[in-house]
Formats: structure tokens, sequence, C-alpha cells
């Protein structure tokens, strides 16, 4: 999945894609340990949706805290 398109998910969507991803990554690793996986690519593109997915999602939190006028996370200051 491309970041492009994971931003324009709602959050119910983003919630489903993300455990859909994760379910994806386990059954990848359970026919690696059964030696039924041919395509090794796989499961590192699937890390890969992974962190674009919580990328996303630690934006937009990040996002709703500045809104609210609490500090944000990256402020260097004493």
């Amino acid at each position: 999945m491309e970041i492009a398109k994971a931003r324009t998910l709602s959050e119910q969507e983003l919630t489903d894609e993300l455990t859909s991803a994760r379910r994806h990554l386990y059954d990848l690793r359970f026919q690696l340990a059964t030696r039924q996986l041919t395509d090794y690519s796989q499961i590192s593109q699937t890390r890969r949706d992974i962190a674009r997915l919580l990328t996303v999602q630690t934006e937009r939190q990040l996002a709703s805290r500045s809104g609210q006028g609490g500090r944000p996370a990256a402020a260097g200051g004493k």
C-alpha cells in the first residue's frame, strides 16, 4: 500500500488495514516456518506496509494533540 492511499483512509479503515496486514505477516511467517513460502519478498513488503500504516496513525495522533493546544512531542526546549 502506498503512503498516499493510506492517508486517504478513515480511522476505522486504517485500523482494519493494519489488522489485516499484521495477520498477513503472521501467515507469511507461518508459511516460512513450514517451508511453503516461495516469494520471500512478501515478508519485507508487508513489514513496510505495516510501518506506513503506523506512520499515518502517529501523524494523526500528533496532529490531534497539537490541535488541542498541547505541547508538540518534538519540541526541544526546556
